[in-house]
């Protein structure tokens, strides 16, 4: 679980991170920050609970070769309801898979639950299964939280559970 002032996440980017009322805050005015896990997960079940603004463009990162975050190196589950191309809005696996529902985000607490086992990602936004994608490029690999763009995103409530 991610909590203040442990080692087993880190931050790295543009945007500012802190912690208020046990929930993860990340602001940013351009550019793109992030936190991310130390330690390499392979199989796992991630829940956490997120509240976009309307400007920023935030997202989920699995899987990660590497301590950055990026849509080929990485799977990107995005939060970004108003994505100028709707195949990569909240819900998606960005550039992967385009999502099986459309769930608004905006504004308010709403819940991931993101299943990554084997070569399969099952994304489910607020208990609607938006994506089902088989996709066997990563098999392990970091997990980040991204803020981008402009504006602010906040997070709590965040859960690996190894199924391995």
């Amino acid at each position: 679980m991610f909590q203040e002032n442990t080692n087993d996440w880190f931050q790295k980017g543009d945007a500012s991170w802190s912690h208020n009322n046990n929930e993860l805050v990340g602001s940013i005015e351009e550019g793109t920050g992030f936190v991310m896990t130390n330690k390499m997960y392979k199989d796992f079940i991630l829940k956490l609970e997120f509240y976009p603004d309307s400007t920023i463009n935030s997202g989920v990162f699995l899987r990660c070769k590497e301590h950055n975050i990026d849509a080929a190196d990485c799977h990107e589950i995005n939060i970004w309801d108003l994505h100028p191309n709707q195949d990569f809005r909240t819900g998606s696996v960005t550039t992967k898979a385009i999502p099986l529902a459309k769930v608004n985000t905006l504004n308010r607490w709403n819940t991931y639950k993101i299943k990554n086992e084997n070569d399969r990602i099952e994304v489910w936004v607020n208990d609607t299964l938006t994506a089902d994608h088989q996709d066997n490029s990563l098999d392990q690999g970091f997990i980040g939280l991204q803020a981008a763009g402009k504006g602010k995103i906040k997070f709590r409530n965040v859960i690996v559970e190894p199924l391995d």
